[in-house]
This record gives structure tokens, C-alpha cells and sequence, in this order.
């Protein structure tokens, strides 16, 4: 029986080592302001949608020039 309550105590050990271990990591990450993130969103939403808008055009052509060609 105490060997099965030493187990769990070194398993519990390590479990608080690797709590405090990403707790020391979460320390050292630099998150990006408000205002940063807000930018890249924008940006990325704006792009999206060019690049939506450009496939759909091309889309559009292709589709009319198959019509027209099998048409003739």
C-alpha cells in the first residue's frame, strides 16, 4: 500500500513540475497589443475578400468562355 501512495505522490510532483514549468513559459511569450491584432484582422478580412471578388471574376470569364465555345 505505501508503494502505491509513493507512486502517486511522484506522479502528483511531476504534475505541479509541469504546471509550473508552463506557467514560467507563459511568462516569457509577448503577446501582441489590442490595436496590433485589430490591424492584422482587418487586413486579413480586406484580402479575403479581394482575393474572393478576383476568383469569382475569373470564374465569371471561364464560365462564359466554356459557354460561348460550346455554343458555337
Amino acid at each position: 500500500m505505501a508503494e502505491t501512495n509513493n507512486t502517486a505522490d511522484v506522479a502528483a510532483k511531476k504534475g505541479k513540475d509541469w504546471f509550473k514549468g508552463l506557467k514560467a513559459e507563459f511568462h516569457k511569450i509577448s503577446w501582441t497589443s489590442k490595436d496590433d491584432v485589430t490591424k492584422q484582422t482587418i487586413a486579413v478580412v480586406v484580402v479575403s475578400v479581394i482575393l474572393g471578388l478576383l476568383i469569382a471574376v475569373i470564374d465569371f470569364l471561364l464560365q462564359t468562355g466554356i459557354n460561348f465555345l460550346v455554343g458555337l
